[in-house]
């Protein structure tokens, strides 16, 4: 039997892990025991950059925050990867 693993199930599992490490990370910022989790560093466009085209404007801005719990999230999501 063929194994189902692919990269796809990869890629959506880490997302996953990385978004819910963030929203408990972001969770325990107010916690005084757990606020080390929501540590991190930022990175990405300040401010947006704006294209006008006169009857269309397109806005583009990205930014990445990187913490302690979306680290932990994103190893707990190849660990589960490779459990399945």
């Amino acid at each position: 039997m063929k194994n189902s693993k692919n990269g796809w199930t990869l890629l959506l599992l880490v997302l996953a892990g990385i978004v819910l490490g963030g929203f408990v990370g972001s969770l325990a910022a107010g916690v005084p025991g757990l606020s080390w989790l929501d540590y991190g560093q930022s990175f990405g466009l300040e401010s947006p950059i704006i294209l006008s085209l006169g009857l269309l404007v397109l806005t583009f801005g990205l930014t990445i925050k990187v913490t302690i719990a979306s680290t932990i999230g994103m190893i707990l999501a190849i660990f589960v990867y490779r459990w399945i």
